[in-house]
């Protein structure tokens, strides 16, 4: 640079790297020398921003021709579109990755899961080495990486690199990769895509290229060589973009030359010595300099003009791709552009994943399992056809995407799980070794299925659960006396007793004043009746008048009416509600007992989980521990089970718990006809539900996203509803035998009180049987005078009526009623006062209540002393009359205050004979 400026020049001109772009750009500055930067990259390799520093605008003299490196913005919008969240980065050694360090800084801000890895030279030395590296299970998930990745490389080793790579069955046809860089020609798209399988993308730098083909070789008075202009010739497609800008760059200055010839502004070459620190620079460098970034024109790259920063803003991306497939050589074609302006013009979607799979077939392996799929008809020569929840949430999905599917059962119906060759059986094993397409059943996501497979989201969350059986309900015929604990009940019943006879003592101390004709007296028995009627609300018969025993019965009845009402509201709760009497609530309780032994499907992921956990020392929760050494009993052939069926099946004809999926053991539990299950399990959800696709399969980004819109659009929960419906005809939770009906009460209830009726029942039966017999030996033996205590009251009737012969009227009528009447001495009874008082004999514990008419001395009349001399009581010498009192209003006769409690409807005779002499049944006590 030195010797051309020694020499004298206008402009300098440069296609170089960034390692020498700085030193020219001091130079360009201090001498005042325009600088036209044309980067160059090493072998085609993609640019690098040069990061040339620009002290302030009228020292900087270098303007860059080729626009700015937007490699990192036009990633981030291309990986945004196809939605990738994990992706590999491959490039070679001449690129500098420090110049993508602004779109690695942004992807990690939005949560994306981005991996580097350098191409060396030797890409067959490099393969090898990852396959003596890796063990089977990290060249899986190394496969897995490379489903999605970029490469920001030179065309040639771009191809070097898909041609090992889909050799060595690295990739699957499901795989979809990005090459990157500007320096792309049509010939080396045409390469890339012949030697690649799955969907291939790639961005290059265009040029936009007029339409009318006899105006692509001039740009404005100049003409290009045919050669040059025309993209279709070989000359132009080997041509590297850098020599395309110096093409244009040369043309920009012959311009700016001629325009300073016609304004008569040209200045004197410079002619400077940059060595000597006295040089000065050159004083027409400013005015040359503006004439430059002020002109522009139209060349091999479009328009080429600079912005008032010195920077080139015009250039364009083109975005080219190839649909999924396994073919080679698939066509190409374009799916948008890119430009600083506009963005991205166009869809990047592919859309015969995104909508439109009509006409595919997928062949769908599952394995049968309650309610996520099962057999809903099979008929001789049709094929079967198959209902659930995963068979619903197919059925979404096909009639979203429009593609079409056949199932068919795993031939050893089961999961999969890894043999001791490292292969797979199952249904994950119809998927290793491709025979099918997808796989759905209750199938969980687990790390060691998905380096082998891969799976969508999850569509539904999982748990362990635990299937018992519930506990018989036992018959409890004394249930009505449960409210009460047995020591309560002895403690009322020793009440009873105990106030039934404080309240006859008080009475004895304290006897009360009986109306005429009472009925009942103060005996033990009877107080004793009057205490338990009390109690149970059915009332009484003994009147106590006495202060004391009405306190005391008040207190009594106060007592009665609370025990009453607990007993009440406590009996209510006892039969209505069932209480949990199963000690089994959570995992926790069935890993910390013996007595019921439980177990899961043979290696399943149950199993494997179990195992896992409790085989690991650094398990906090000794749980899993617990429950290891009971499945893995006998090296667990004892208490573990094949097919999940036989689990539920050995839950419900024995003392056995099966741990199993929550979701497959809550459907069984709600659907079975006796409701004899109950569930228990882990409420956190670890794990989850997915459909498994092949390793690499193209649909799992698509198949992901629609599950994704069904749980939030709520179609998801609908379908979950109708196999687990929220109001079943049997209790999940309830550990006893319950269906969920009414609040009605069955007779097993209330057996123990037809039991105590029947018992008082029989007991008074034999009571009778024993009365009659006691009566009727009684019968036979001659009456002493102190037995002869009471008499009956037809013979009393016929006797008191046999009296009255003097009156042709009426007799006087005496009630039937039983009363109680003892012997009166009328000798001791002068007076009329005398002969209403109440006299008690007690040595013979019988009350006296008299009857003496008093009608009589209203009407005028007295007894006759017949009449008077007819009421004898034993041995009396003298008998007395009385007048009588007032007749009740009830019809009978009663002494104020006490009620009258029988009456005697009384007619009045002339006269009254009675005859004592010749009475025969003058010796009756009455």
């Amino acid at each position: 640079a030195c010797d051309l400026m020694n020499q004298g020049i206008l402009a300098l001109v440069s296609s170089i790297g960034c390692t020498s772009a700085g030193s020219l750009q001091s130079l360009a500055d201090a001498m005042h020398i325009p600088h036209l930067f044309i980067q160059r990259s090493t072998a085609g390799t993609p640019r690098s921003g040069c990061g040339l520093t620009r002290s302030s605008r009228n020292d900087d003299y270098t303007l860059s021709v080729r626009p700015p490196v937007y490699l990192n913005d036009v990633i981030l919008r291309v990986v945004t579109e196809y939605a990738w969240q994990k992706f590999i980065i491959f490039y070679d050694n001449d690129y500098d990755i420090r110049g993508i360090q602004e779109f690695l800084d942004k992807v990690s801000q939005q949560g994306m899961d981005v991996a580097l890895q350098k191409v060396e030279n030797n890409i067959n030395k490099m393969i090898t080495g990852l396959f003596a590296t890796m063990r089977i299970e990290e060249l899986n998930r190394y496969r897995d990486t490379l489903r999605r990745a970029i490469l920001i490389m030179n065309p040639a080793t771009a191809k070097s690199f898909l041609t090992e790579v889909v050799e060595t069955n690295l990739v699957a046809f499901d795989c979809h990769w990005i090459i990157i860089n500007e320096e792309i020609s049509d010939v080396d798209v045409q390469e890339l895509v012949r030697r690649s399988i799955g969907r291939l993308t790639i961005i290059r730098q265009t040029f936009p290229v007029p339409q009318n083909i006899s105006q692509r070789c001039f740009r404005g008075n100049h003409r290009i060589s045919s050669s040059l202009c025309d993209p279709k010739d070989p000359f132009s497609q080997s041509m590297e973009i850098s020599n395309l800008y110096i093409y244009d760059t040369v043309l920009l200055l012959a311009n700016a030359f001629h325009k300073k010839l016609e304004d008569r502004k040209w200045h004197s070459m410079a002619s400077l010595t940059c060595i000597r620190k006295n040089s000065k620079p050159w004083q027409g460098g400013r005015s040359m300099l503006e004439t430059i970034k002020k002109g522009g024109v139209n060349g091999l790259t479009g328009e080429l003009e600079f912005a008032e920063n010195g920077g080139n803003p015009n250039v364009h991306f083109e975005i080219l791709g190839t649909n999924y497939g396994e073919d080679l050589g698939r066509g190409i074609r374009k799916l948008g552009c890119w430009n600083p302006v506009t963005g991205l013009n166009g869809s990047l979607t592919d859309r015969k994943l995104e909508n439109n799979m009509r006409g595919v077939v997928l062949r769908v392996v599952t394995v049968l399992e309650e309610p996520f799929v099962m057999v809903s008809e099979n008929v001789l020569g049709k094929p079967k056809k198959y209902q659930g929840f995963s068979i619903d949430v197919l059925e979404a999905l096909a009639t979203y995407l429009g593609f079409k599917y056949e199932i068919y059962v795993a031939p050893d119906h089961k999961y999969g799980s890894p043999q001791d060759d490292g292969s797979w059986n199952g249904l994950i094993g119809e998927l290793v070794f491709k025979r099918a397409d997808i796989g759905i059943s209750a199938l969980t996501i687990t790390p060691d299925r998905e380096n082998v497979v891969d799976f969508t989201t999850r569509y539904m969350d999982y748990s362990v659960g635990v299937l018992l059986r519930k506990a018989e309900k036992t018959v409890d015929m004394f249930a009505c006396l449960a409210p009460f604990d047995l020591s309560l009940w002895a403690c009322i019943a020793g009440t009873v007793l105990l106030v039934g006879l404080l309240v006859y003592l008080l009475n004895w101390l304290n006897p009360p004043r009986l109306q005429m004709g009472s009925m009942t007296s103060t005996t033990l028995y009877n107080s004793m009746w009057f205490v338990y009627g009390s109690f149970v609300q059915q009332g009484g018969e003994v009147p106590y008048t006495t202060l004391a025993t009405r306190l005391m019965m008040g207190a009594w009845w106060l007592f009665a009416l609370i025990v009453i009402s607990s007993y009440t509201a406590n009996l209510a709760a006892f039969l209505t509600i069932t209480r949990i009497e199963n000690s089994i609530q959570s995992l926790q309780d069935l890993s910390r007992q013996t007595d019921i032994p439980y177990g899961t499907v043979l290696d399943s992921a149950v199993y494997e989980h179990v195992r896992v956990k409790g085989m690991n020392p650094f398990e906090r929760d000794s749980m899993y521990s617990q429950m290891w050494r009971m499945i893995n009993r006998s090296n667990g052939s004892e208490n573990n089970v094949l097919e999940s069926t036989a689990g539920i099946q050995k839950v419900k004809h024995g003392n056995y718990a099966f741990v199993w999926d929550a979701a497959v053991l809550e459907y069984v539990a709600i659907n079975d006809a006796e409701c004899s299950f109950y569930t228990v399990g882990n409420t956190v959800a670890d794990r989850g539900y997915g459909i498994a696709l092949q390793h690499g399969s193209p649909y799992r980004d698509v198949f992901s996203q629609r599950i994704l819109e069904l749980q939030q659009n709520g179609d998801m929960d609908v379908l979950k509803h109708k196999w687990w419906p929220k109001n079943g005809q049997c209790d999940l939770y309830s550990s006893v035998d319950t269906k969920q009906k009414g609040g009605a009460l069955d007779i097993k209830s209330f057996a123990g009180v037809f039991c105590i009726l029947a018992a008082g029942i029989v007991l008074s039966c034999f009571i009778a049987m024993l009365e009659t017999w006691w009566n009727k030996r009684k019968g036979s033996r001659v009456p002493s005078k102190e037995d002869d205590k009471e008499i009956d009251l037809e013979h009393l009737h016929r006797r008191v009526n046999s009296l009255c012969t003097d009156d042709d009227s009426p007799h006087k009528q005496f009630s039937t009623s039983s009363i109680d009447l003892t012997p009166l001495d009328i000798d001791t009874l002068p007076t009329r006062q005398a002969l209403e008082q109440i006299s008690d004999f007690r040595n013979t514990h019988i009350t006296t209540t008299t009857f003496i008419p008093e009608q009589i001395q209203t009407l005028s009349r007295t007894l006759s002393a017949k009449a008077a001399s007819g009421f004898s009581f034993g041995s009396v010498p003298e008998h007395r009359t009385g007048p009588f009192r007032h007749r009740a209003p009830n019809g009978g006769f009663f002494r104020s205050p006490i009620k009258t409690m029988s009456s005697i409807p009384y007619q009045p005779t002339p006269t009254l004979g009675l005859n004592i002499g010749s009475d025969p049944d003058r010796g009756t006590s009455i």
